[in-house]
């Protein structure tokens, strides 16, 4: 409920500031004195009319903001967002005039261009209080910053910062605008106050510190050349935004905040002299706490990259990253302390943060808030500060920061060491030792700083431990030096694997069991952070929620930017599904179906940006398209971690017809160059490694064809000149991109060809022979390969293809669907889909633990029995000879040929 004339009576009586303002501003008092808080903001911001001199315009503005906001605040009319934003808006508006005069002084007619200013802190987050500095970065561009004949570049932008410090900070009789302070700039001590832009960015691109990626979170182009500001932090946002998780951060906040405490903790206790800000549960640690989440998780989730502390909170939350309930009683808090800081300032517009030094003071303020005396403002600060002390210490206690014990640089040496490698189990601890030594000696690029070794020290005895429980201990190790050898820089991870310990076993069992994992952490250890997302033991979802999350840009991203952003989140989830299956979380058949959605989202997210930077050179082909239909395992929706992507290129429209682009093509040789692009964009490897390989033989005419045809030249080739085993290829054919008119259009050619009637004897002795020749040229690898192996996948799939082409029963692309339609028809025998998906398992699963299908050693092989459902590795194999015996009792009963079965 808003009291306008409480509020002005508590004004004069508690505030000298605001009394004096109100002194020298009677129309605005009467505004305000009749409820109008509206009316009062707008006569607030004419209060500068008219007057000549900036300097004198802006100070009377800014005077009658606060009075205007200082009232309403009192009143209950502006919230704390309404408070902040109009003060950090003033900033802005001052700061840009301050730029524009700099300019123009010097060049009269020239557009204020090439000269920005980035605010930081409050300011960039747009929270600024009654008496807040501003901390700008100044930069400017010496080739577009417009100035005199004889004045050099870094002339005419140092004349700007000083106008801008003149205009915006100068004191007088009638106040100030805001104190400036220019310290944040890189090496301000020597630096001029306004940098080059190209200076600033290889300052921030190599050389920056740690703090100063915490104080760009919240930068933003305020004023001046914004778009120039804008460009200039889009370049810096790798910097920033790490795209690998940053756990370091939590280590370098604990340091700085113990350093904050030390130094204005002298008055720990909640009470006359308490820094609201900087003491122990105060404004700081609310924005320290929203800033290190930001900085580990901000990288990877752009949902996260905001400026306003409360906004950050709630995100922070709806990631599941923190408790919404944390989120809440921070958010509050930190509303509340921020309202005691103002009123602390509201009394002589001085920048302080601390309580008054008597009671006396302190119960002015809480008078002046409105509350009944200063016991009743300590006894709510001391609530409102030991929640959030407590809570920030839990997130500090996670870090190798209090309450940790960090062991110091080559703790373990010599018999120490092999002596605790005994204990933990290892087959050779004096050997195992040596190597270690040698990490630590310089053998390894990763470890050769103090920095690396301290973190490696931090996590090595619960890794070590780790690795002499894993399943496969010694390979474990040898997996894990190969891959910390391989890795350009290791202190992320250790500082990972410190503050997530439970990732350690996951990580072990990678290393033991499943190589091709292993190889994948060797090129990518930031695959691990995928791991701690709440996400990360979930299926994917549909393919239309994962190509908004893989499309999702931000300004100014590019086409590579998009092309290793879609790779570095393929990556993650493919590793996330991998460790799921390890783990026995989902079925391998759920993996393998989460697989195929991934793979679908990326190419629909890369062919559309692909096409739209092909259009941008050479137009479109009017009334034609790019179709994507997909083969294989791809069409049948069933993807396994070695699967190739199996597609085939078509396109709509008119073959003679021409693009209307700068750089025109025919249509034929259009749509052969846009579909080179599309496989490129899948399949060759940029910053963030590899994605797919392509595989396009299936295509009309193989090798020897053109990469896309029409629509016509495809149906015609069907029709005429496709080989028996082409149509068994088509039955699994699914269209992965195109609009629904081509997919109706194109859906109809199949559906004509796979219905056309046929000598059903032909068709079985075609299938039978073709698989009989593949048997002479593709032996099974082990008794894993259960692709190959004869009563295998191969065959179930080579019956169903023979009886879909002879009965037109089951036609639909995914095997499991149509085995069950088959069966359901009578025309297989009802225990053939079970044995299909089991085996299915199988293959999902010993692509990761046996991916050279020979049986591996017993923890792969007792892991890969219970990720397919089994007790044991005798029970899986039993079920596997019997599935093999079901499918092979139907291929005689399809084919008439009794099958040689391998053991």
């Amino acid at each position: 409920m808003t009291d306008w004339q409480n509020a002005l009576a508590r004004a004069e009586a508690h505030s000298p500031f605001l009394s004096r303002a109100m002194g020298r501003l009677p129309d605005l008092v009467a505004v305000l004195a009749g409820g109008d808080g509206e009316a009062a903001m707008a006569h607030a911001r004419r209060a500068g009319e008219g007057i000549a001199d900036l300097g004198v315009a802006l100070r009377r503005e800014k005077l009658a903001l606060a009075l205007a906001l200082g009232v309403g605040d009192l009143a209950g009319a502006f919230d704390l967002t309404r408070v902040t934003g109009e003060l950090s808006d003033l900033a802005d508006r001052a700061v840009d005039a301050a730029i524009a005069h700099g300019i123009r002084s010097r060049a009269p007619d020239a557009e204020a261009v090439g000269f920005t200013a980035l605010a930081l802190g409050k300011h960039g987050a747009r929270e600024l209080n009654y008496s807040s500095d501003i901390d700008p970065i100044l930069i400017y561009d010496p080739a577009t910053l417009p100035r005199r004949a004889r004045d050099e570049p870094e002339e005419a932008a140092l004349h700007v910062a000083r106008t801008v410090l003149r205009l915006v900070s100068q004191a007088d009789g009638e106040g100030y605008v805001f104190r400036v302070d220019l310290r944040l700039r890189p090496a301000s001590e020597i630096s001029p106050l306004a940098l080059p832009i190209d200076a600033a960015l290889t300052h921030y691109e190599s050389s920056a510190l740690a703090w100063e990626r915490a104080a760009f979170i919240r930068a933003r182009a305020a004023a001046g050349d914004v778009a120039m500001g804008d460009h200039f932090l889009h370049a810096i946002r790798p910097f920033v935004w790490r795209k690998s998780l940053d756990f370091g951060a939590i280590a370098e906040i604990g340091r700085l905040t113990r350093r904050i405490r030390a130094h204005h903790g002298k008055v720990e206790a909640v009470g006359p002299g308490f820094d609201v800000k900087r003491g122990r549960g105060g404004i700081r640690e609310v924005e320290f706490f929203a800033q290190v989440h930001q900085l580990i998780h901000g990288g990877r989730k752009p949902a996260l990259r905001l400026r306003g502390t409360r906004a950050t909170l709630d995100a922070l939350a709806a990631e599941g990253l923190i408790d919404p309930a944390d989120a809440v009683m921070l958010g509050e808090s930190y509303d509340r302390l921020r309202q005691i800081e103002h009123r602390l300032q509201q009394v002589s517009d001085l920048q302080t943060h601390k309580l008054p030094r008597d009671m006396e003071g302190i119960d002015n303020v809480a008078a002046l808030d409105g509350l009944p005396n200063g016991a009743a403002l300590i006894e709510e600060l001391e609530a409102i500060t030991s929640r959030v002390g407590a809570r920030y210490d839990r997130l500090i206690a996670a870090s190798a920061g209090e309450g940790t014990t960090v062991a110091v640089p080559n703790q373990h040496e010599g018999d120490d060491l092999a002596a605790e490698l005994e204990h933990l189990g290892f087959a050779k601890p004096d050997e195992l030792a040596a190597r270690i030594q040698g990490w630590r000696s310089g053998s390894v690029r990763c470890l050769r700083s103090g920095a690396a070794l301290a973190a490696l020290d931090a996590v090595q005895p619960a890794l070590l431990a780790a690795l002499a429980a894993a399943p496969e201990p010694d390979r474990a190790m040898v997996r894990w030096e190969q891959m910390i050898a391989r890795l350009p820089s290791a202190v992320n991870l250790f500082r990972l694997l410190e503050a997530r310990p439970g990732l350690l076993e996951v990580l072990v069992r990678v290393l033991s069991l499943a190589p091709p994992l292993a190889d994948a952490l060797a090129r990518r250890a930031d695959l691990l952070d995928a791991l701690i997302d709440a996400s990360a033991f979930a299926l994917p979802g549909s393919v239309a929620d994962l190509a908004h999350e893989f499309g999702a840009t931000e300004a100014g991203d590019d086409y590579q930017r998009l092309l290793d952003r879609v790779r570095r989140q393929v990556g993650e989830k493919r590793f996330a599904l991998g460790v799921q299956l390890i783990e026995g979380a989902q079925d391998p058949l759920d993996i393998s179906a989460g697989l195929c959605r991934v793979a679908e989202a990326a190419l629909d997210v890369l062919a559309r940006a692909t096409i739209a930077e092909f259009e941008a050179t050479h137009g479109r082909i009017p009334g034609g398209e790019l179709v994507i239909l997909g083969l294989g395992r791809l069409g049948g929706g069933m993807l396994t971690h070695a699967s190739d992507l199996d597609l085939v290129y078509l396109f709509t429209g008119d073959f003679a017809a021409e693009s209307d682009g700068r750089r025109p093509l025919g249509a034929t040789l259009y749509f052969n160059r846009l579909a080179q692009r599309v496989s490129a964009a899948l399949s060759v490897p940029t910053a963030e490694g590899a994605l797919y390989e392509v595989d396009t033989r299936l295509r009309p005419q193989g090798t020897q064809g053109p990469l896309a045809v029409g629509f016509e030249s495809f149906a015609r080739y069907q029709r005429e000149e496709a080989w028996t085993w082409e149509h068994m290829a088509l039955i699994r054919a699914r269209v992965l991109f195109g609009s629904d008119a081509a997919r109706a259009e194109l859906g109809a050619i199949i559906g004509g060809v796979l219905g056309k009637e046929r000598d059903k004897i032909k068709v079985t002795a075609e299938v039978q022979e073709m698989r009989d020749k593949m048997a002479q040229h593709k032996s099974p690898k082990g008794v894993l390969d259960v692709k190959l192996l004869r009563g295998g996948l191969v065959d179930a799939e080579f019956i169903a293809h023979a009886l879909q082409l002879r009965e037109h029963a089951g036609v639909r692309p995914d095997m499991a669907g149509a085995l069950a339609e088959l069966a359901a028809a009578g025309l297989i025998a009802g225990d053939v889909p079970g044995a299909f998906a089991l085996l299915s398992r199988v293959l999902v699963a010993a692509r990761l633990l046996a991916p050279d299908g020979v049986a591996p050693e017993s923890a792969p092989c007792a892991s890969l029995a219970k990720t397919c459902g089994f007790g044991d590795w005798k029970a899986m194999i039993g079920a596997m000879e019997a599935a093999r015996a079901a499918i092979a009792r139907q291929w005689t009963a399809t084919f008439g040929q009794q099958l040689e079965m391998q053991a």
